[in-house]
């Protein structure tokens, strides 16, 4: 099972980045993905997630409007779109999968990708 994570870097705020997750090894369509952030000093936190049956997508209320999880059935992947980037937002941030229809704590995850850092600078 692999789960890649690609995109991050570094960014002035107000600025955009689109994170990918190509997944491989599992069955897609019964997993439910998630991004989950963690900044320095701090835990691993749920930032998005997509269901597994619908596409039902949920996002914490200080990204709402700015980000957006999609992912695309053809290509095995799962994407975060960042838009208006703050300093708040810099973290390394983690794609991961589960079972479970709507997971949110990261105990409830079955397979993590490797993390990708995201820098916003002022």
């Amino acid at each position: 099972v692999q789960l890649q994570a690609s995109g991050g870097g570094s960014v002035q705020a107000g600025g955009s980045l689109r994170l990918s997750c190509e997944v491989s090894g599992i069955t897609f369509s019964v997993y439910t993905f998630a991004w989950f952030s963690q900044a320095p000093g701090k835990e691993r936190s749920l930032v998005a997630r997509i269901s597994k049956v619908g596409g039902r997508t949920y996002e914490i209320d200080s990204v709402k409007g700015r980000f957006t999880i999609s992912k695309d059935y053809a290509k095995f992947a799962v994407y975060l779109t960042m838009n208006s980037l703050n300093f708040d937002d810099t973290a390394v941030y983690y794609c991961a999968a589960s079972k479970k229809s709507f997971p949110t704590a990261a105990t409830e995850y079955d397979y993590w990708g490797q993390g990708t850092l995201v820098t916003v600078s002022s």
